[in-house]
């Protein structure tokens, strides 16, 4: 396939456009006479200077300016410094990248700096260009590539009959009418888009929804693992697939303009490029990921062949007349996605594609994309394809809803999904370009090759998606709260968990190192016959080489290999096993951005109606545990406990020791400041001292002449102390005393005066409700705001001691 790039030099066609610019210097012109069937056509041949690609140095007389490569270089800073602007500008106005990126391009292409003559003979050169284009083919080609890798087919067999349904119609009746107009207004149109198989290909793209364009915008607006996130996936993915086997069709059909035995020999060039990938590529794809050990990265020499296969893909796609983007694509999906093999794939190309190679790409758009073209040619000559294109975009929306209105989802949730699902982006943009650069064969001219699109056409549809996804995009961060299901009016707290049923318990693992401590703590919360332990283990993985996030049920789903943790299961079903009735296990693995992580923990415990989520800390230099922290607090539906793992002993090697000794060595406290956070730790301590094998200690901080306090908070502080007082008066081992203080430096005396390096376990309210005097200068110490003031200071390396802490937050009512 011979490739003909558009330049802008030449912009007179039979739609009356005029020349633009001047061309570059023309050192000699021929004319070529090819002959066939009796038919002799005269091909105009230019010889043009060929700018040097490497300046010789300004000092040296040298004009780097002159030179391609320096252009290069000078085009992909000035287009990254606007895009980048841009994106600062536009982020207000909840725009996504993309926006910013488009924009970008047009910006540097004819519409804007192209108008100044200067700027185009000095800038934007013919070799410049050329070298440009090709660099953005090859952006878009990795960049699907990319999404390839990410993607999981699989997930197909998973979808529901609302995914289904909704897929099916919502590209269907989109791409049907705008076929049906596009043939009523067929008189109106250029000759080249007239064509059945050009008017099939752009009513397709009007009912497809592009799955790496929505992943691309909902990862961004942190949407991924929200509800309407996996939904809006499920159903691309679905129309993805359906929409490819369209383009195919299609593609097929214009083969056959000439001959109908280049259909054939195009079907058989496809179907053997998908053996070849099935049953050789794909197993030779297991075999490295299943051959490279868990936590090592791919050999390089396996790296550098998937690189080269990628571009070897694209060639013979492109030498068969494919299209150069879909072998990329095929390559991608049969590689491994998840950790191995798809991780470092995607770990290696991102940057280089998405900061290197793709500003190029969109630097290919914006020069394709000429306003002033667009309005030269009259709005006569575009009619057809705006009804077309208005027709497409309004029923796609529409039906969509329509169907999910009959599926009885909730009206904002539905309108939400709509809008999603009617984004446009970097998939939409490969085609037009594709369509920029596609052959089709005249009968009549013989060997006339027509573009399906001319650069008005082209520019229409930019603007167009453009003014779509730029409207729809802010309108989803506007109507949809992904945190909205989590707002409950209904009490989820330990201290409201009536005395005689199952205390239920989401628990979070981020890694194994964690499992030890925790298997401990359940211990220590003191699981009965009156209130056995219900506890939701679920296991966070960061979502990495996929594009598809995963919530799986143990117990309903199977876990893929790449994300099983069996040896952490077997550790906690055989306590589990130990406690018998009294504790119950289930399991749960969730592969999520790093992000958004907290939804899945949030989702899981409105769904287990859990009271409590208990999470690990590491250290305050561990972003990820303390961002992940964080959103929980903020989110959380019921109340919350972050654990502080400093080795707390293990109880059952307690039970082999005498009674007198058991008592004095698992030794608690806890420091109850007041407020609701303060109350909820309470009640925690006391359902662990009815171990036998605890002793507590109770501190309540109260503030001298009892200045400061809200009277609700307070009242609520001495109702509950009294209630723990007079349930454990006669428990030799509870100790209760309270001290009065001035400001937070006689807080910290009190604590470091109690403090005799033999605590196990220091529980503390995180910070609501706490009379701000007894905090009074202590802001400046805090390091980790999810621990609290006083829970950041006992849980830190200076304090004395080795007591693991507990820092407990109850319930806010956000309903």
């Amino acid at each position: 396939m011979t490739r003909l790039l558009q330049t802008h030099s030449w912009l007179q066609t039979s739609n009356g456009w005029k020349e633009e610019f001047d061309p570059p210097p023309i050192l000699q012109q021929n004319m070529v006479d090819v002959t066939m069937n009796n038919n002799t056509i005269s091909f105009p041949i230019f010889c043009q200077s060929i700018q040097q690609s490497h300046p010789v140095g300004i000092f040296n007389g040298g004009n780097p300016l002159a030179h391609s490569f320096s252009l290069i270089m000078f085009n992909l800073i000035l287009n990254t410094l606007i895009t980048r602007s841009l994106q600062v500008l536009l982020k207000p106005l909840k725009q996504p990248v993309i926006i910013s990126q488009i924009i970008g391009g047009m910006i540097v292409g004819p519409s804007f700096l192209g108008q100044s003559r200067w700027f185009q003979r000095h800038m934007m050169t013919e070799s410049t260009q050329f070298i440009m284009r090709n660099l953005g083919v090859m952006g878009f080609m990795f960049f699907l590539f990319m999404y390839g890798v990410r993607m999981d087919p699989t997930l197909l067999r998973k979808s529901g009959k609302l995914h289904v349904s909704t897929a099916f119609i919502s590209i269907t009746i989109p791409m049907v009418t705008a076929f049906v107009v596009a043939l009523c207004m067929r008189k109106n149109m250029d000759k080249e888009m007239a064509l059945i198989p050009s008017l099939g290909s752009i009513s397709g793209y009007l009912g497809i929804t592009a799955f790496p364009v929505l992943y691309h915008i909902l990862k961004e607006f942190n949407l991924l693992n929200s509800d309407m996130g996996r939904s809006a996936l499920s159903i691309a993915l679905i129309g993805d697939s359906f929409g490819m086997l369209c383009i195919m069709a299609f593609e097929a059909s214009s083969q056959g303009e000439t001959k109908m035995i280049n259909t054939l020999w195009y079907m058989i060039s496809f179907v053997g490029l998908m053996a070849f990938l099935m049953f050789c590529v794909r197993p030779a794809m297991i075999w490295i990921n299943n051959n490279t050990p868990e936590g090592h990265p791919v050999q390089q020499s396996f790296v550098v062949a998937i690189f080269l296969g990628a571009l070897v893909m694209g060639f013979l796609t492109d030498m068969f007349g494919i299209a150069i983007a879909n072998g990329p694509v095929f390559l991608g999906l049969v590689i491994p996605d998840g950790p191995r093999v798809g991780a470092t794939i995607v770990q290696k190309t991102e940057t280089i594609m998405a900061d290197i190679l793709l500003p190029f790409s969109f630097i290919m758009v914006g020069s394709y994309t000429d306003f002033y073209a667009m309005s030269a040619s009259g709005w006569s000559s575009l009619e057809p394809l705006i009804v077309m294109v208005i027709t497409g975009y309004v029923l796609k929306f529409f039906s969509t809803w329509i169907v999910l209105h009959f599926w009885r989802m909730p009206l904002r949730e539905g309108l939400t999904l709509s809008l999603t699902l009617s984004l446009r982006g970097h998939i939409e943009l490969i085609l037009f370009v594709h369509w920029m650069d596609k052959n089709t064969f005249d009968p009549i001219q013989l060997l006339l090759w027509l573009q399906i699109l001319h650069i008005p056409d082209f520019t229409l549809l930019v603007l167009m998606t453009t003014i779509l996804t730029a409207t729809f995009a802010p309108l989803i961060n506007i109507l949809y709260d992904p945190t909205k299901p989590y707002m409950v009016n209904q009490r989820r707290t330990i201290q409201h968990n009536p005395p005689d049923e199952e205390l239920r318990i989401v628990l979070c693992i981020l890694d194994t190192e964690t499992i030890n401590g925790f298997i401990r703590l359940l211990d220590i919360s003191n699981p009965n016959s009156s209130s056995p332990l219900s506890i939701s283990v679920v296991r966070l993985a960061e979502l990495v080489a996929r594009a598809n996030p995963l919530f799986l049920d143990h117990e309903k789903q199977r876990v893929p290999p790449n994300y099983q943790w069996t040896n952490t299961i077997n550790a906690l079903t055989q306590h589990q096993q130990h406690k018998g009735m009294l504790m119950k296990l289930h399991f749960f693995t969730a592969v999520t951005p790093k992000q958004t992580m907290f939804r899945d923990i949030c989702e899981l415990a409105l769904e287990q109606e859990a009271s409590l989520i208990i999470l690990p800390f590491k250290s305050s230099s561990d972003v990820h545990n303390h961002s992940v922290n964080s959103q929980v607090l903020n989110t959380a539906p019921c109340s919350v406990a972050i654990f502080v793992d400093k080795g707390l002993p293990d109880i059952n090697n307690i039970g082999s020791s005498s009674t007198s000794f058991r008592r004095s060595q698992y030794r608690f406290a806890v420091l109850f400041l007041g407020g609701g956070d303060a109350r909820e730790a309470l009640v925690y301590a006391d359902r662990m001292v009815a171990n036998q094998d605890v002793s507590l200690t109770v501190i309540r901080f109260l503030s001298r002449n009892f200045k400061g306090y809200n009277e609700i908070e307070k009242k609520l502080d001495d109702g509950i102390v009294t209630w723990f007082w007079v349930k454990n008066e006669i428990n030799q081992r509870v100790v209760y005393r309270e001290v009065l203080v001035s400001n937070g430096e006689e807080t910290i005396e009190e604590i470091q005066a109690m403090n005799d390096g033999a605590f196990d376990l220091l529980i503390v309210g995180r910070k609501h409700g706490i009379n701000p005097i007894l905090l009074t200068g202590l802001s400046e110490w805090s390091e980790s705001d999810e621990l609290g003031l006083i829970g950041d200071y006992v849980s830190s390396a200076d304090f004395f001691g080795s007591a693991s802490v507990l820092v407990v937050q109850q319930q806010i009512l956000r309903g």
